[in-house]
């Protein structure tokens, strides 16, 4: 018990960074990127600005047009998808994480895995992250299914993330009390501790409990030293180019203390600039949910009649039931 403890106390510390490492931060610089008054680059900083304030479905209702969101609306009650939580890395671990975090005595048994495995091991701690980070730079340049561009920014991100572990006080007793005690208390004010609990409060009323826990996340991240409301108040967008449809974007942060620069590619749909890796997704996901729920009704109604065809025949059916008379 305390080993499997233990493996959702580090799983949970990873969700926490990497949830939103990927919109984190921005680069100190007074001057604006070269088109930066453009549609397409204000889209990105507003996208960003919705995390910032951890309005999670202001979020994704600019992420999507809103013929796709009610569609991804649906598709979550009918449970064939999560999006926008599919955006983050460890989606899937989300609701358990959550399950964990809310239980009774969720606490003390954190704290039981903390000291097993972090407490006094400042040195094996920042080991670890140095590792993992050459692990993650060399899977991410080498494996995945990503494009020149992402590959090159992962490398970025995980890079600055590995130092900001290597630096971060992680293995501090009292400042891992006090944050397991706000992220359980978080974790239970949204209700969400399972994913049957995320299907029944439905992906707006979900995505509005999450947005308080974000903002905690976001907390107990700035404790260990990654500040990243600040960072993104302070990002750069400007345009590298537009044709018809579609636009490239400019996008420079910093993420624990290391610039990024990286380039995104947006689409217009309906008259609105979005992110075009975001709206593939949301496409293949309402795809993938329709097909789902037609499957579902296909076999709701192929047993509706094999129930039917296995009935036995009424005595009103034949052709000699009771009561008939034959006419001369």
């Amino acid at each position: 018990m305390q080993r499997r403890s233990s493996r959702r106390y580090q799983s949970l510390i990873l969700l926490s960074v990497c949830a939103i490492a990927a919109v984190a931060g921005c680069k100190r610089a007074a001057e604006p990127l070269p088109g930066a008054a453009t549609e397409p680059a204000a889209m990105v900083r507003q996208l960003a600005q919705k995390l910032h304030d951890n309005d999670l479905v202001g979020y994704a209702r600019a992420a999507v047009p809103p013929s796709q969101y009610a569609a991804l609306e649906t598709a979550w009650a009918q449970g064939h998808s999560r999006w926008p939580l599919t955006e983050l890395p460890l989606d899937d671990k989300l609701p358990a994480l959550l399950g964990t975090l809310s239980e009774k005595g969720a606490e003390q048994k954190l704290q039981r895995a903390f000291r097993a495995q972090f407490e006094g091991q400042a040195a094996s701690v920042r080991q670890a992250a140095h590792s993992l980070g050459l692990f993650g730079v060399q899977y991410i340049t080498h494996q995945g299914d990503y494009t020149a561009s992402e590959r090159e920014h992962y490398v970025q991100l995980v890079t600055a993330l590995s130092g900001w572990a290597q630096a971060a006080p992680l293995s501090d007793a009292k400042l891992a009390r006090a944050n397991i005690a706000l992220l359980t208390t978080a974790a239970r004010a949204t209700g969400l501790d399972s994913d049957q609990a995320l299907q029944q409060a439905g992906m707006t009323a979900s995505l509005q409990r999450l947005g308080p826990f974000a903002g905690t996340l976001k907390k107990v991240l700035a404790s260990y030293g990654l500040t990243l409301d600040e960072s993104v108040a302070k990002m750069r967008t400007g345009l590298v180019s537009e044709n018809g449809d579609q636009a490239i974007v400019r996008v420079q942060y910093a993420l624990a203390g290391k610039d990024v620069d990286v380039q995104v590619a947006l689409v217009r749909r309906e008259g609105h600039w979005y992110l075009a890796r975001t709206l593939a997704e949301a496409d293949q996901a309402i795809a993938a949910a329709q097909a789902a729920q037609q499957a579902i009704e296909q076999a709701q109604e192929q047993a509706r009649l094999d129930a039917a065809a296995a009935e036995p025949a009424s005595p009103a059916d034949g052709p000699d039931h009771a009561g008939s008379t034959a006419k001369p």
